[in-house]
């Protein structure tokens, strides 16, 4: 599970194997795109769901790839593209700390990260995060030096208690030697749409039922992969492969 789960990741290539995933999977958009716009002339003549299986096997999987595809746009598109979101999670992090994290701490410019021995009580540090956000709950604390912290700061992300807030995280730094409250910035539009693309692209905010209904949509995408292949292996001239799915194709295409 962890080879394959670093494969999806990143290909053990760190962050430009996942720059890389990003853009293939901006190429897998394209390709769904095109797919749309070509499958309106291909079944102009045909009922939808039409499978003709008395025919050559290339036509047989030529329908069967239209029909999986057609069936499993909306969500394919919606894989694809937070996946390719979820690719950029290191660098809007980073740029998020750049952006808004300097500007929080400009008041301790010049002053040396908070040793282990001067940090203050832990507890009463989400006491003070709880008490600034009602009705939060706990997801996370990061310490000080940490990459979702600063070194002089106890960052305690909290989470709503609805559906959607569930997956929103409100960051609240928190002095590490007074425990006091020191800001409670509003994640930006860019963080916003990293969090909710997660659940989307992983499909775990339904329990076993929806993980169970996102594998059958990835097996049926991968049979979509698979029938594009064959059919590219067994590709011939595209006027006889027209002719023989019975599209009649335009001028200039001929």
């Amino acid at each position: 599970m962890y080879v394959m789960f670093k494969l999806h990741v990143d290909l053990f290539a760190g962050l430009p194997g996942k720059l890389f995933l990003g853009f293939m999977g901006l190429l897998m958009l394209v390709a769904i795109v095109s797919g749309v716009v070509l499958y309106a002339p291909f079944m102009r003549k045909l009922d939808f769901g039409t499978v003709r299986r008395e025919r050559r096997p290339r036509l047989k999987w030529l329908d069967l790839h239209n029909l999986l595809g057609i069936v499993t746009l909306v969500w394919a598109f919606t894989v694809g593209a937070t996946g390719m979101i979820n690719t950029w999670a290191d660098l809007i992090i980073k740029y998020w700390q750049h952006d808004q994290l300097s500007t929080l701490l400009a008041p301790y410019q010049g002053q040396p990260p908070v040793p282990p021995a001067e940090r203050g009580s832990l507890q009463a540090a989400l006491d003070s995060a709880l008490d600034a956000a009602p009705g939060s709950k706990l997801s996370f604390v990061a310490f000080p030096g940490t990459a979702f912290s600063s070194p002089h700061h106890n960052t305690v992300f909290l989470r709503g208690n609805t559906a959607l807030t569930s997956r929103l995280l409100t960051p609240v730094l928190v002095d590490a030697r007074s425990g006091a409250v020191t800001a409670k910035p509003d994640l930006p539009w860019y963080l916003t749409a990293l969090l909710v693309s997660q659940p989307l692209h992983f499909g775990d905010y339904g329990g076993l039922p929806m993980q169970i209904l996102w594998a059958l949509l990835d097996i049926a995408t991968i049979i979509v992969l698979g029938s594009g292949l064959y059919l590219w292996f067994k590709r011939g001239q595209p006027q006889n492969l027209a002719q023989e799915a019975g599209v009649a194709l335009p001028e200039a295409a001929r």
